[in-house]
């Protein structure tokens, strides 16, 4: 199922996409199923059997075109968890960059680089990216597949670490260079207002077939600037999971950032940054297609 949050008539909803035909609102069908996606994650199980009756063309109610689609879920319960490096073309093309910060003389990391987004970055499909929040004038494009967590969970071993995930969504961990570099916890170069387009749906588990043949594609002005596919990961997501998990505790809603591919502004020289005027495109079948425009 696709799982999309919306706005109509200044009332902010929760609801199913059937791709190419409509949105079915689910709070219009049933009143007791939990009107954002945050409590519905938490609830799956309760509704899940339900809501997959509704997802049926005759329930649509509006077009994509009656409606305001906004980041599936506005405002995460945490911080967005991300995963710096973790491609190795990607390490690779830091290390030789002018921003090749932290662990210049191995690119290739051994263990799992784990940061931080602000909830606070967080925006949604067609949504502006807003330059003025970097004075640095240095901010770059990341396009990456997201993990939705949909179980509360603790010392979960690679082999069931897909038995927790709720969904996947498109990320863009838009990010300002220089403030990465000024800054070594990343976290204020990462967490820019704005700075987290995500969307625009989240697609259960269920519907994908093979995890590792997720193709990331980001497009700059209609310029295709990365591919990569979550085989290439260095870390893959049970293993991310695994990780995680042995020290700390993953809540329904949590989202994962897995990492991008290479092609990013700082891997061209001079570095291609971004700038008013920018379309940015991040495509992930069968999600769809995240895009942006900076101002």
């Amino acid at each position: 199922m696709r799982f999309v949050t919306f706005e109509k008539n200044k009332k902010i909803k929760v609801g199913l996409e059937i791709l190419d035909k409509g949105i079915i609102d689910l709070k219009k069908i049933d009143k007791e199923i939990p009107n954002n996606l945050n409590s519905l994650i938490k609830n799956y199980s309760q509704f899940e059997k339900k809501i997959k009756s509704l997802n049926k063309i005759e329930n649509i109610h509006y077009t994509n075109l009656d409606i305001n689609i906004l980041s599936p879920i506005p405002v995460p319960v945490r911080d967005i968890i991300c995963v710096g490096k973790n491609y190795a073309d990607h390490a690779k093309e830091v290390q030789k960059s002018d921003f090749g910060f932290l662990e210049r003389e191995n690119s290739i990391p051994n263990k799992p680089i784990i940061f931080n987004k602000a909830t606070t970055s967080v925006i949604g499909p067609n949504d502006n990216i807003e330059l003025k929040n970097d004075e640095t004038n240095t901010t770059d494009y990341e396009g990456e597949l997201g993990v939705v967590i949909g179980k509360k969970s603790k010392n979960i071993k690679s082999e069931n670490a897909l038995d927790i995930i709720f969904g996947y969504t498109i990320i863009n961990d838009v990010t300002s260079r220089k403030l990465q570099n000024n800054h070594k916890q990343w976290f204020i170069g990462k967490s820019p207002d704005t700075y987290c387009p995500m969307g625009p749906v989240i697609v259960t588990k269920d519907e994908i077939k093979n995890i590792d043949m997720m193709k990331v594609e980001t497009f700059v002005n209609n310029e295709l600037r990365q591919t990569g596919i979550a085989e290439d990961m260095i870390f893959d997501i049970p293993f991310l999971i695994e990780t995680l998990t042995k020290s700390m505790t993953l809540v329904e809603g949590d989202i994962i950032a897995t990492g991008t591919p290479s092609g990013v502004g700082i891997g061209f020289k001079p570095p291609k940054f971004l700038k008013a005027g920018d379309n940015i495109k991040i495509k992930i079948d069968p999600i769809g297609v995240l895009e942006n425009n900076v101002v």
